[in-house]
This record gives structure tokens, C-alpha cells and sequence, in this order.
């Protein structure tokens, strides 16, 4: 299986640099499942399910969110209705959407696509560790399975880091995003798991993490949080990763970075 997996979505460059480059990405690299973290999607927060129908309409697998999740009050109901779309996985069971979707592949493949919230730095949120554990019970690579994309979607590092490492073998992939700066480490763990800290942001770079840059420094330099963040409209561009997985063992052998411009 080859997986392509895009970056926080910010706002509408974002949303024009992915959807720009669908039918790119499926002619040159040839995936077999393509996933987007689409959680900064809607004017730089939160998204829409009229966003989420556009991804999925033109080619996009499985949609991602994070924490931004509950901004836009009419996904809420969206979350329940539809079945490509994850929310964290440890926040209260009894919350709208799911933190894990099983999504059917046109080759017969099944990829499970799975996201969790860290804690450090972060909102209070149930143990990311103690979810995953519960959910991955049910699920052998290589058997009911073919492949586990998890989504670590998380300030510090070193707890992507040490999510990392606790799932190398158990799970295909762990990507991390919310910070929105591509991190430089993808690589393949000892026991066969493919690991990014961060993917990156879909979206304008010539910004404060997708934001226009007047509103940050008034942040920075008066210490004046008066302001309003507003979406920075310029040229997007698209990070994210390329990962081939092994058929018979649900392991990645191959991680690249994706970068479009």
C-alpha cells in the first residue's frame, strides 16, 4: 500500500493547494489512499462539511481534525453522518464522530486512520496511550487489517516522539501535526513503523502558521492579544508524506517528504 498523508489545512490557500494538486498527487506518486488533516480548513479554524464534501469529492480517502474540531458548529451533526472523518479519539466516548474510522480501499485493502490529542501543552484530554491500547486490541497488521495510519495531534515533541516509539510495530504509521512546521525527522523506526514528528501546514508560509503576520507581532512585541487572527491569502504550499507499506506485514518500507509549492 502507498499512503499520501497532507498536512493541516489552513484556511483557503490551503484548501487550494491540496485540492489543486489531487489529481498531481494520484498520477505521480500513485497512492493507494490519500488522507488530509483538514482541522484549520475553515478561515483558519476549525471546518465545514461542505469543505469536507469538497475533499472527499475530488479523490481525498479520509479527512483529520484535532483540536479545532468543535469550532464550526454545523460539523457537529457531520462528525455522526459521516463515516471518513475522525475527531481525537480520546476525548469522552460520548461526544459526537469517532476517533477511528476503518476506511475500504478501490484495491480491496482496509487502512485504519486513527487520530489522538497529546496532553502536554495541550487541553485536558483522556490518556492518548490507554485509548490506542483499547482500540488496537481489535486490530493485527498483516490480518484484519492491512494498515494503521495514527494521527498524534500534539504541541511537544518529545511526546511525539515517545508515542512514536511505543507504537513502532504495532501500527504503520505515526504522523504528528498540529504545530504546523514540517519537521526534517521522517524516518523508519527499528521495528518497522514509519514517524514524522510534523507533517506541516497546507497553506500560505509567508505567515505566522498560516495567520497574517501583523496580528502576532502586536502579540510578540506589545504584549496586546486585542487583535483577531486573520488568515494569510496568499500562495499556498503543501507538505506531507509519502509512505509505502508492506502488503503482508502492515510495516512501512519508505518514507518520504512531500513538498508542492
Amino acid at each position: 500500500m502507498r499512503l499520501v498523508y497532507c498536512g493541516d489545512v489552513v484556511g483557503r490557500s490551503g484548501r487550494e493547494a491540496v485540492l489543486s494538486n489531487i489529481s498531481y498527487l494520484k498520477e505521480t506518486y500513485k497512492p493507494d489512499a490519500v488522507v488530509v488533516n483538514v482541522e484549520n480548513a475553515a478561515h483558519g479554524f476549525g471546518v465545514t462539511p461542505a469543505i469536507c464534501r469538497e475533499f472527499l469529492e475530488r479523490g481525498v480517502d479520509a479527512l483529520t481534525t484535532g483540536n479545532h474540531v468543535w469550532q464550526q458548529r454545523d460539523i457537529i451533526p457531520f462528525l455522526n453522518e459521516c463515516k471518513r472523518i475522525v475527531r481525537p479519539l480520546n476525548y469522552p466516548e460520548s461526544l459526537p464522530g469517532k476517533g477511528a474510522v476503518e476506511i475500504n480501499l478501490p484495491n480491496g485493502q482496509k487502512l485504519l486512520v486513527v487520530q489522538v490529542l497529546g496532553r502536554l501543552f495541550m487541553e485536558a484530554v483522556d490518556c492518548p496511550v490507554q485509548a490506542l491500547d483499547k482500540l488496537l486490541k481489535s486490530y493485527r497488521l498483516g490480518g484484519n487489517i492491512d494498515a494503521v495510519l495514527v494521527d498524534i495531534h500534539a504541541e511537544a515533541t518529545s511526546e511525539k516522539l515517545a508515542l512514536g516509539y511505543y507504537l513502532d510495530g504495532r501500527v504503520s504509521v505515526v504522523a504528528g501535526t498540529h504545530t504546523h512546521v514540517p519537521t526534517a525527522d521522517c524516518r523508519l523506526l527499528r521495528h518497522g513503523t514509519a514517524y514524522i514528528t510534523d507533517v506541516g501546514m497546507c497553506g500560505d508560509y509567508d505567515s505566522v502558521l498560516g495567520f497574517d503576520i501583523e496580528e502576532p507581532i502586536n502579540r510578540l512585541a506589545r504584549k496586546y492579544t486585542g487583535g483577531r487572527l486573520s488568515v494569510s491569502n496568499g500562495k499556498g504550499t503543501l507538505y506531507g508524506i509519502v509512505v509505502d507499506i508492506d502488503d503482508a506485514a502492515g510495516l512501512a518500507t519508505h518514507i518520504e517528504q512531500l513538498v508542492l509549492r
